[in-house]
């Protein structure tokens, strides 16, 4: 069986269970170097995985129902969040946008297959144009949009299975609010020394460290492509 399959029949397991009921599963998916780092400082963008990864990671999106990322990730890599490398349907766009800096010319306002929708703390209107849904939400404690309501707001909207490609602030808050249900993981031989994925987790002991639960591992040409179910400690 090849990854592509072995990772297929994992998240449609995942997606028959349909054990959540109120929002949706969630999947952490990114690229990091040996050392855990994404790139070489905040806002730069680096592409780490091969060609091959890359194909994995338009097979995962081809699996969710949605795809999400943070307004940094729009801001420096300008995504379009679509299957072009593997044959299947375009994941539902959605942006966290807590301040609503989403330029009008991003790609994802002007796609014509989905209407991007973007989640904020800000009220406004239809400036963005007719390709942008507007969904404001309220903050958590660090002024930021509140990933539950977001979650189940999506959960109303039909999303069952939901991708989070990142940044590093989004993929470290899901994390934190222990939200994120299963992790695919692409490592590339290589070392960055720069900006990790996962930031600080604000946990006091060893014992509160997420775990991943069964562990699957398998190479892709050059890549180390690792994942499984995350688990949280009480």
């Amino acid at each position: 069986m090849s990854i592509y399959q072995e990772i297929e029949a994992w998240l449609l397991a995942h997606k028959s269970n349909d054990k959540l009921q109120s929002r949706p599963f969630v999947t952490l998916s990114y690229a990091q170097g040996w050392d855990g780092s994404i790139t070489t400082r905040a806002g730069e963008s680096l592409a780490l995985s091969g060609q091959a990864a890359i194909r994995l990671t338009h097979q995962l999106r081809s699996l969710h129902d949605g795809i999400l990322v943070g307004i940094g990730t729009v801001l420096t890599d300008d995504p379009q969040l679509t299957v072009r490398e593997w044959p299947g349907s375009n994941p539902q766009p959605i942006v966290l946008d807590t301040q609503l800096r989403i330029p009008k010319t991003a790609r994802l306002c002007q796609r014509l297959d989905k209407t991007c929708w973007v989640f904020t703390s800000l009220h406004a209107d239809s400036a963005l144009g007719s390709q942008v849904e507007i969904n404001t939400l309220a903050t958590d404690a660090e002024g930021r949009v509140n990933l539950q309501e977001a979650l189940n707001l999506l959960w109303s909207k039909g999303i069952r299975m939901l991708m989070v490609e990142g940044g590093s602030t989004v993929i470290t808050a899901f994390i934190k609010a222990q939200l994120a249900d299963a992790l695919v993981l692409t490592v590339a031989p290589t070392l960055v020394g720069g900006y990790k994925g996962v930031g600080n987790l604000d946990l006091q002991c060893k014992s509160q460290l997420p775990k991943i639960r069964p562990l699957h591992s398998k190479m892709l040409e050059d890549d180390l492509i690792m994942w499984g179910d995350l688990e949280y400690q009480s």
